[in-house]
């Protein structure tokens, strides 16, 4: 976490976050040393992750409406003049739950975007080993992509970083 981070999730009242139907949320886990009693904590639960679902609009009207009333909860929040601390893993802008709460609020709300650590800078940290260097090209595909387009485009770069990997990973491999 970065020293902004903490600072913020200091100065809230509450601290949200996503996490699956489980409940575990690996951002809270990495925040949990500064989430104090007195906060309010905001459980912004996945309605589906990688299920299908009986949802009118399936698993992206699921998630729609899910995002909505996630930003109307956290709304209430701030209408009521609490601040309100949203936790991320990694960065809240790089496939990050954060941004659909950022798409939601952030014109209506003041909003700081606090930059993190991605989990592709961490684990390169972590190995000691550079993503790349001199003119290498880094490039970042989502491991959902049709496995034709993502072949495609491993073989166009000098280093790959794939994330979304999950229920993927079978097929990445391949």
């Amino acid at each position: 976490m970065t020293v902004r981070a903490v600072e913020v999730i200091a100065e809230a009242d509450v601290v949200a976050y996503h996490s699956a139907r489980h409940g575990r949320s690996i951002a809270r886990s990495i925040a949990a040393a500064h989430i104090r009693p007195d906060h309010v904590e905001e459980a912004l639960v996945y309605p589906v992750t990688t299920e299908t679902t009986d949802h009118p609009g399936g698993y992206r009207g699921a998630l729609e409406e899910f995002y909505a009333e996630a930003a109307a909860r956290l709304a209430a929040h701030l209408d009521a003049g609490r601040t309100v601390a949203v936790l991320a893993e990694g960065d809240p802008l790089f496939y990050g739950s954060y941004m659909h709460m950022h798409k939601r609020l952030a014109d209506r709300y003041p909003t700081e975007v606090v930059p993190g650590v991605t989990s592709v800078s961490a684990a390169a940290a972590r190995l000691g080993t550079p993503l790349v260097e001199g003119e290498e090209v880094l490039t970042i595909l989502p491991g959902t992509l049709p496995e034709e387009e993502l072949t495609a485009r491993l073989a166009a770069t000098d280093s790959a970083v794939v994330m979304k990997l999950g229920r993927t990973f079978p097929a990445v491999r391949r």
